[in-house]
């Protein structure tokens, strides 16, 4: 007769990798959704504008194959990362957006921001979940209905993102899609829906981050070991980011910034974390490579419009100091 005992290590084990997988299903579709929604954004402005032409044929000829294996790679890296390494991911991202969004100027936003969060908003989907379904009795089935519900999210993005660039400029010009016709008169929301989406979802990915990394220390001796260098490391990394030069927009000093943040992790996790933490980090190095090559069309176009953007606000007071002579 069977010992039901024998079993349970290898159950336990792979319900375990099937809820890794879910969450990481979870947090690759969040990814799509947010690349679709601002695909759509950007080929609008590039439609309108007659030096984006080159990003806007780009984006239209951009493969339908290459949105499943986007998500597919994403789902597995993310179930990769252990929740340590995710959670510091978030953090570490949080305080950058934060910082960058203090030192931008009254009336200007920074598109290239929403392609930059890529990685760090599949990793704090994950760690919601995985801090909110902690314990749960029915935790695997909730994390199954909620990638479901992703995947309905995902495709129907995806479709969106298919059918403006097929027939956005004919249907615009016609008046006879509904759908076009919306987009036509509330296309420049979007920003404004994906900001508010973001800041909800990074402020609960905070709060579990940071949970999910205290539950590991015994002794406030240890938290403070921890968050001690972790805080010196951070603080660098901002100083770092501010004082990078305006035209860092490019798509080079992207992949080194990446390599930079990466590679502070990597030195602080050397001095108080786990060598499994330090496998993580190179996989979270290649997510984030994975997000900005799949996305380096699109943050063309955010350089664009975001260069144009501070162009203009100079351009302000130098009109309000002719008006007032």
């Amino acid at each position: 007769m069977f010992s039901l005992g024998s079993w349970l290590p290898g159950l336990t084990w792979g319900w375990a990798l099937l809820d890794a997988l879910l969450q990481g299903l979870v947090g690759a579709c969040a990814i799509s959704v947010l690349c679709s929604l601002l695909k759509v954004y950007l080929y609008i402005q590039c439609l309108n504008d007659p030096e984006g032409q080159a990003e806007k044929e780009a984006m239209r000829a951009q493969r339908r194959v290459l949105e499943p294996l986007h998500v597919l790679v994403l789902t597995g890296l993310l179930a990769l990362v252990g929740s340590r390494v995710a959670a510091l991911v978030v953090l570490e991202f949080s305080l950058r957006a934060v910082s960058t969004l203090l030192s931008l100027s009254k009336g200007s936003h920074s598109t290239q921001l929403y392609l930059l969060c890529q990685y760090s908003l599949g990793c704090g989907v994950s760690c919601g979940l995985s801090f909110l379904l902690e314990g749960a009795p029915h935790g695997t089935c909730n994390l199954a209905l909620a990638a479901g519900l992703a995947g309905l999210l995902a495709c129907s993005a995806r479709r969106l993102a298919r059918h403006v660039c097929t027939l956005y400029e004919l249907h615009s010009t016609a008046q006879y899609c509904g759908v076009c016709i919306l987009l036509l008169s509330t296309g420049h929301r979007i920003p404004r829906l994906l900001r508010r989406a973001l800041a909800i979802t990074f402020t609960v990915a905070d709060l579990a981050a940071v949970a999910l990394i205290n539950r590991d220390f015994l002794s406030t001796g240890e938290a403070v070991r921890f968050w001690t260098p972790l805080t010196i490391c951070y603080t660098l990394l901002i100083i770092y980011m501010q004082e990078e030069p305006q035209q860092s927009s490019r798509r080079r000093p992207v992949f080194q910034t990446v390599l930079v943040r990466m590679g502070g992790l990597f030195i602080l996790l050397l001095t108080v974390g786990h060598w499994v933490d330090i496998f993580h980090i190179l996989i979270s190095l290649l997510g984030e490579l994975w997000c900005l090559l799949h996305a380096r069309v699109m943050l063309e176009a955010c350089w664009r419009q975001d260069f144009t953007q501070r162009s203009r606000l100079d351009r302000q007071p130098r009109w309000a100091s002719e008006e007032a002579s």
